[in-house]
């Protein structure tokens, strides 16, 4: 199966759930964008206080954590693009595009600065 017919039916799933709870009244963009962030926060949570070798390295039980919020961002995310008409995948491999336009490979490999 093609990574986009499994985004596609994740949508129409998700579209399903939040039909069969009548929470569609809830959802307008800003409010989406707004779980956005507070997924992400929950994120960023889990790492705050680790080292980097920590960070590279999670037990079991953070991973499992960090898993979570990663769907939870991923349905916060996905959802709101579909929502406002913008095909994910589509946007994502653009911003890749023009991340290759502005950081060429030959001025920024291993600087972190901003060229």
């Amino acid at each position: 199966m093609l990574k986009e017919d499994r985004l596609k039916m994740f949508l129409q799933k998700l579209h399903s759930f939040y039909e069969e709870r009548d929470w569609k009244q809830f959802h307008s963009p800003k409010n989406i964008s707004m779980g956005v962030a507070s997924e992400a926060g929950e994120l960023v949570q889990i790492f705050r206080f680790l080292t980097e070798s920590e960070s590279a390295q999670l037990n079991p039980k953070l991973l499992e954590l960090v898993r979570d919020e990663i769907g939870d961002i991923f349905i916060f995310l996905s959802y709101l693009a579909d929502i406002l008409g913008i095909d994910v995948i589509e946007a994502a491999q653009d911003k890749l595009a023009q991340a290759a336009k502005k950081y060429p490979a030959e001025l920024c490999r291993g600087i972190k600065d901003k060229v």
